[in-house]
């Protein structure tokens, strides 16, 4: 069974309604990157923080998963399909994914503030100060923050390495490591990406469908599983 990778950007996900992270006005949902998404942030002003991946919670809670993700799922008919995501919601999961490797982490989840390591399920959509982990840390999302390494990004490139069709969908490739995998993937293989703005990929040989994520990705499955 040939092995297919997926790697999903923002793109993806917003046309389930969720904002992508990096917008043109280096905002996201009204707040500074730098306010919301660094470890110094979290020390300055922790209740802020938790505050607003609540509610980034809540939102991908009450999202849907979208054509594209519906599409990725029925690959794994005729392949072996590794999905690997630059998101922070679980619609790969929501739309049938089985396999898939988040290297930004999941709100869905929390994570002690000691030991990145130590995770838990979230029952509904909200983390309160004063809830702790087994080490006596509060609890907080389980989300990579800029600044904190990225653990799965070793297991990430060792996927890609494997690939025998690439598939990029949604993805600007200008929030590093995460770019750095195209580079991962061997040089003969087919290699695809989805997007309606193409970033600059000229030396990694891809075909390029300039589609919104819906499109594109369902009219290239259709495709691979009439191979």
């Amino acid at each position: 069974m040939k092995k297919i990778v997926v790697l999903t950007g923002a793109g993806i996900s917003a046309e389930s309604g969720l904002k992508t992270f990096r917008d043109s006005d280096g905002l996201w949902e009204g707040y500074n990157i730098e306010d919301v998404a660094t470890p110094e942030a979290w020390r300055r002003n922790p209740a802020m923080v938790q505050q607003f991946y609540n509610e980034r919670r809540k939102s991908v809670i009450e999202a849907k998963p979208n054509a594209a993700h519906y599409a990725l799922a029925k690959l794994e008919e005729k392949y072996e399909v590794t999905i690997i995501t630059q998101n922070i919601d679980d619609l790969h999961e929501r739309g049938g994914s089985t396999n898939v490797l988040h290297l930004h982490g999941i709100i869905t989840r929390s994570q002690s503030d000691k030991d990145p390591k130590l995770t838990y399920p979230i029952d509904g959509w909200e983390i309160k100060m004063g809830e702790l982990c087994e080490l006596g840390s509060q609890l907080r999302a389980h989300v990579v923050w800029f600044g904190e390494d990225v653990p799965m990004i070793e297991k990430a490139a060792r996927v890609c390495m494997k690939a025998d069709i690439f598939i990029l969908v949604g993805s600007s490739l200008a929030v590093y490591p995460a770019a750095g995998l195209v580079d991962y993937v061997p040089r003969n293989i087919t290699k695809y990406i989805i997007d309606p703005n193409i970033p600059d990929v000229n030396r990694h040989n891809f075909i390029k469908i300039e589609e919104k994520a819906s499109i594109g990705t369902l009219n290239l499955v259709l495709k691979l599983l009439k191979v």
